[in-house]
């Protein structure tokens, strides 16, 4: 199935040469992750991106996955969200909730959309107040190195210039070191109110997955992995580093196109 399987200082790499293929592979990976965090303490806490990345998760609903996943001790939260009303086509919370939540046995309290009725900064605010609670009652598990959430698996798209989740190039979100979760007040790209897990969030979870397909992408893949450019501001996928725990790539041939050294069978 997979084109190649490499590991490098920047994470494993797992190259799929067909979507469907990607598709299966993801979801084996995230529901071997959720047996083994459900059977070592009970709970199973994931964040997720949005756009095509929830397309991407499609094959949890299908057997096997509908029927071996234990949804019930999944604890759902977002990566990032657009502060839009959640029945806005651009609600990541929607789109999970159409294409997903809906169609396996998730307890609804333990999905955890933001609160759309408030601005940008008080959303992050009730989103960190929320994650707390949780961390509180261990329902998230907490670094051992920082006071920082850890998430058992934080799954990340990236767009064509190297954004993950809210986290653009070259914005003051980036810097975020004090806040589990910041806000973006005109995003490049719209809707322009967001709220955003910053970096030691996302580097202190156990698991970080990287999901990105296209060809349109293939220069910030190869930019996010194989380049260190010495005169200009990394990609923000290339501070996805974490601290402890494991970071994933998943990659389809055309994303993977100008990787250095991959070798392709004809």
């Amino acid at each position: 199935m997979a084109v190649s399987e490499v590991n490098n200082d920047r994470g494993e790499l797992r190259i799929l040469e067909y979507l469907d293929e990607l598709r299966t592979n993801l979801a084996d990976y995230i529901a071997e992750l959720s047996d083994a965090a459900v059977k070592e303490r009970g709970a199973f806490s994931i964040a997720l991106s949005g756009g095509s990345l929830i397309h991407l998760m499609g094959k949890l609903c299908e057997a096997p996955y509908n029927k071996t996943v234990d949804w019930s001790k999944w604890y759902i939260f977002w990566a990032d969200e657009c502060v839009v009303a959640k029945n806005h086509s651009n609600n990541n919370y929607k789109l999970a909730k159409d294409d997903h939540f809906s169609k396996v046995p998730i307890v609804p309290s333990h999905v955890h959309p933001i609160n759309d009725s408030v601005s940008a900064e008080e959303a992050a605010d009730d989103y960190m107040f929320v994650i707390r609670q949780l961390v509180k009652t261990r329902m998230v598990s907490v670094s051992d190195i920082s006071d920082c959430p850890e998430f058992d698996l934080i799954l990340l798209g990236m767009g064509p210039e190297g954004h993950i989740v809210s986290l653009f190039p070259n914005h003051s979100a980036l810097d975020e070191t004090d806040e589990w979760v910041t806000f973006v007040a005109g995003s490049p790209k719209p809707p322009p109110e967001r709220i955003t897990f910053t970096l030691p969030v996302i580097n202190s979870a156990s698991n970080v997955a990287m999901v990105v397909t296209s060809e349109n992408k293939a220069e910030a893949v190869h930019l996010a992995i194989d380049y260190i450019g010495h005169d200009c501001q990394p990609l923000p996928a290339r501070l996805v580093q974490p601290t402890k725990g494991k970071l994933v790539w998943f990659l389809d041939k055309p994303a993977a196109s100008k990787l250095d050294g991959l070798q392709f069978p004809k």
